[in-house]
């Protein structure tokens, strides 16, 4: 082909886009001639995907966690521009012929170099090619060898003790590196910074020897009495000009002092020398013109520090005393005042924790020209380093690009389904399914929030490895079957991509239509939990009505004997006769109207008329299901993964059945129809004579033949209840009235004596 002609693209058409053909060399060292809005994705994360971590955190040249277009770009240029032989590529072999690589660039050259060296290392000198596997023991090479190239060394990077401790010492003094193997370490700015360090302190140390009188007024022991002096300094000045204003005004000299409430509050409380209140009190009784005694009258909270001050400051400077004046106070101050503008103008205070014999120990040394030359060894090395890893960069991206490409500029792998896609975490089985679009989730939460525009049924599952505390969240894609039986709880088992398995149980679900065979059944399946929701609510109110009036019943019992029932109430009778009438022609003047109305068509129309009325009940869900089911889109299941997708990549009704398998039987498998468990159908005989008797009650109610029945049977009703009641012996009471009203009885006549 002529350089100044475009390179020619192939495409084909699936998931509702079209995607490039990715099969020639050609193709994947033309790529930066692809305009970016025909890539599939954008870009994907370098965690949760099925796919060699390695050559991900290779593609990673930012590391940000993501591998992008320019990367994807950069990773197609350099591995085409090595490779003289192309095929490798395209193979996507685990191992890489020597020959395929292009010497005459020097780059090539000196990866083939690093490639021999390394079959040698490995104890494979005559080796024609390398392989993945070779590379392995190269890594460890690498990460674990004493100089690596990359001009960071460690304590471990030399045997000499001495250099070693001195790391050690710089890295605590200006902190750490890592190198390539991840081990802190130093470089040549850490070195640097410290000798300069050093240097600086040990000049300021200088810069007080010259002077030692005047800035170590007490020699090696001014820094620890500086430091005593120091942590009084406020609390004697606070003494001596309170003191002082006393003698101004000896009307202040009793409120300076401690007030007598403030003991009287003290008194109760278990005190000492620690106690916080007694530490705000003067050092001593304030009065005019008085020194501070060193010894007797003072704070007891301050009495151990005050007794340092004077052996290790006043003691020495002052000699033996009691008391302190304000002149000798002033004196003190004077005497410390070179060693604190000294200490001010402190250098290099990062290598102060070294002491300065040691530091002047390590300048006095060579020990600079030591570290310099160690780190020189270890830079020496990189170039031969940095070859080696270019030699597993190659091996890497020769077996792995193409796969990628067609997981990222295309969606091949995922639509033609010859393998996985790297994004497909493994197969989820559960309710006799087998789920094939299966994606890792780190917040089922987060991710169903942009998840849920995808338009698809999704169920979250938490999996767990046996025998192990692995765990991971999936979310599973469910694109056949129905939805009867997923709820959350349910357990199913997962195999990863590696064929092990893991114990999945559903714990969120995203509810979308499953297919159009699910919708088709809907409203039916609808009714019927409605129908029976209404029964049980209706059988749990009565049961209860019933309890209830048990109770009430119990409770409200008479202890005298109840009264004789009532009589039989025939209107009622009659009215729930006429009711139950009512309802039965209702219902079969129905049937009988339909019925006679279907009958009534012509022998083509009632398949349509059949049709019509399935129609008109399913007909909306199957039509809403359907255009649900055509927005089916993988882009936001893999968005809310950290992918950006650059596509609406379709999941269709027929590609959605092959995504997920509903269980079937064998082909040519043998099955027995037979089962002694089965429940009873009803036959079909039983509903057409119920069928049958509603059609003649509706047409009898019709002709008026059961009101005639009502008003001749009513009138033969009313008079056996009036028979029935006029034979009844009367109740108790209406005996007494008649035994009181009506005349008695003749008596039998006594028999003859």
């Amino acid at each position: 082909m002529n350089g100044s002609q475009p390179h020619r693209w192939r495409f084909f058409r699936l998931g509702g886009f079209d995607q490039v053909r990715l099969e020639t060399a050609e193709d994947i060292q033309h790529l930066d001639e692809l305009d970016q809005k025909l890539w599939a994705a954008l870009s994907c994360p370098v965690h949760g995907l099925e796919f060699d971590p390695r050559t991900l955190a290779m593609l990673d040249t930012d590391t940000d966690g993501r591998v992008r277009v320019p990367e994807v770009l950069a990773a197609a240029r350099w591995v085409t521009s090595l490779l003289k032989d192309k095929t490798p590529l395209l193979s996507m072999a685990d191992t890489l012929p020597l020959a395929a690589i292009d010497a005459t660039t020097p780059e090539g050259k000196g990866l083939l170099a690093s490639a021999k060296q390394i079959l040698a290392y490995l104890g494979k000198p005559t080796a024609t090619s390398i392989s993945i596997a070779d590379l392995a023991g190269t890594e460890t090479l690498l990460h674990d060898s004493k100089l690596n190239g990359d001009g960071v060394v460690t304590p471990a990077s030399t045997e000499d003790a001495a250099l070693s401790q001195l790391i050690g010492e710089i890295m605590a003094c200006e902190g750490t590196v890592n190198d390539r193997s991840g081990a802190p370490g130093i470089g040549v700015e850490l070195v640097t910074a410290f000798f300069d360090a050093a240097t600086k302190y040990a000049a300021w140390w200088d810069e007080a020897l010259a002077n030692s009188q005047v800035v170590l007024p007490l020699g090696d022991k001014t820094s620890e009495a500086a430091a005593v002096l120091q942590s009084v300094r406020s609390k004697i000045n606070d003494y001596f000009t309170r003191c002082a204003l006393a003698t101004y005004d000896p009307k202040a000299q009793e409120p300076l002092n401690p007030a007598s409430q403030t003991y009287e509050i003290l008194s109760p409380q278990d005190l000492t020398a620690a106690t916080a209140e007694l530490e705000r009190f003067p050092l001593a009784r304030i009065e005019s013109g008085r020194p501070l005694p060193l010894t007797e009258g003072l704070n007891p909270a301050w009495s151990s520090i005050m007794a340092s001050l004077q052996a290790m400051v006043i003691k020495p400077l002052l000699g033996e005393t009691n008391t302190l004046e304000p002149g000798q106070w002033k004196q003190i101050q004077a005497a410390f005042a070179p060693y604190e503008a000294w200490q001010a103008a402190k250098a290099g205070p990062e290598v102060e924790s070294l002491g300065i014999d040691r530091i002047r120990t390590i300048l006095a040394g060579g020990a600079r020209q030591d570290l310099d030359a160690l780190i020189a060894a270890d830079l020496s090395l990189a170039e031969q380093i940095d070859s080696i890893e270019a030699v597993v960069r190659l091996v890497h991206y020769t077996r792995d690009l193409l796969p990628l490409l067609n997981n990222f500029v295309a969606f091949r792998d995922f639509y033609v389904q010859d393998r996985k896609a790297i994004f497909q975490a493994g197969t989820l089985y559960l309710d006799g399914r087998a789920c094939e679009l299966c994606v890792r989730v780190d917040n089922p939460d987060a991710h169903g929030a942009l998840a849920n525009l995808s338009q698809t049924y999704l169920a979250y599952c938490q999996c767990k490895r046996r025998g192990s505390s692995e765990q991971m969240t999936i979310a599973a894609a469910f694109t056949g079957g129905d939805a009867d039986n997923l709820m959350v709880g349910r357990n199913g088992v997962f195999y990863d991509r590696k064929g092990g398995d893991w114990d999945a149980t559903i714990v969120k679900i995203i509810d979308h239509p499953i297919s159009v065979r699910q919708a088709f059944w809907a409203p039916y399946k609808r009714v019927a939990r409605m129908i029976t929701t209404q029964i049980e609510k209706f059988a749990a109110s009565k049961d209860k009505a019933v309890d209830a009036g048990a109770e009430a019943s119990i409770a409200s019992a008479p202890a005298t004997p109840q009264a004789a029932k009532a009589p039989f109430d025939v209107g009622k009778f009659a009215g729930i006769f006429a009711a139950i009438g009512l309802a039965l022609g209702a219902i079969g003047t129905a049937v009988a109207t339909v019925l006679g109305g279907f009958m009534s068509l012509p022998l083509w129309q009632m398949p349509l008329a059949i049709a019509g009325i399935i129609l008109f009940i399913s007909g909306p869900s199957m039509l809403m299901a359907y255009m649900k089911l055509r927005q089916r889109n993988l882009g936001p299941i893999l968005d809310a993964c950290g992918w950006a997708v650059n596509t609406k990549a379709s999941i269709n009704i027929p590609f959605g059945t092959t995504l997920t398998k509903v269980a079937e039987l064998p082909k040519g498998a043998e099955r027995s129809l037979s089962d002694p468990f089965a429940e009873k159908k009803t036959p079909w005989t039983r509903w057409a004579v119920i069928l049958a008797i509603l059609v003649a009650l509706g047409m009898a109610w019709d002709k008026g033949y059961i009101q005639k029945l009502t008003k001749s049977v009513m009138p033969m009703l009313i008079k056996e209840q009036v028979n029935a009641t006029v034979d009844k012996p009367a109740a108790p009471a209406a005996s007494v009235q008649q035994n009181a009203t009506a005349p008695a009885p003749a008596s039998p006549a006594e028999p003859a004596k």
